[in-house]
C-alpha cells in the first residue's frame, strides 16, 4: 500500500528520484501516464492493470467514454526503468502536461501514486482541506 507523500527536485531535463519508499513496492520498473487534475499516476506494472479496470469499470464494450479512457491513459504511458539511485526520466509530454517546475510532490494513494507539480498540489491541498466534509457527504449521499 503506498501511503504518505514526499518532495522531489526535478531536473531541467525531468530527471527525478522516485522516493526510496515507494520504489520497493512498485518493483524494477513500473508506468508513468497522465491522470487527472493535470498529475501523473504511477504505478506497479501489475497495478496498472487492476487500476485501469477500476477507471473503466471493466467495460467489454468499447464505448466513445471507454475509448477517450483509453485514449487518455494508455496513449499517454510509460514504462520506466529507475537507475542505480532510484532516478527516472519523465517524459517531456507527461511533464509539460503536468506543468512540471523545479518541485515535485509524490502522494501515496492507496494502490497508485499521483505525482503533481508541488506549486500545484498546494492549490489542490488547499481545496481538499477546505471541502473535505462536504466531499465526504456527498460521496456517502451518493452510495446510500
Amino acid at each position: 500500500m503506498f501511503i504518505g507523500n514526499y518532495s522531489a527536485s526535478v531536473s531541467k531535463s525531468h530527471r527525478v528520484a522516485v522516493p526510496k519508499r515507494f520504489r520497493s513496492e512498485l518493483g524494477k520498473s513500473f508506468i508513468v501516464a497522465k491522470w487527472y487534475e493535470h498529475c501523473l499516476v504511477l504505478v506497479s506494472e501489475q497495478g496498472w492493470k487492476q487500476l485501469f479496470e477500476r477507471v473503466t469499470g471493466s467495460r467489454k464494450t468499447l464505448t466513445s467514454p471507454v475509448r477517450d479512457i483509453d485514449r487518455f491513459l494508455l496513449g499517454s504511458a510509460y514504462e520506466l526503468t529507475p537507475d542505480g539511485q532510484g532516478r527516472v526520466v519523465v517524459p517531456e509530454n507527461l511533464a509539460t502536461y503536468a506543468g512540471f517546475s523545479t518541485e515535485l510532490v509524490f502522494l501515496g494513494l492507496n494502490d497508485r501514486i499521483e505525482i503533481w507539480d508541488a506549486a500545484e498540489w498546494k492549490k489542490r491541498e488547499h481545496y481538499v482541506t477546505e471541502h473535505a466534509a462536504n466531499l465526504l457527504d456527498k460521496f456517502a449521499n451518493e452510495n446510500a
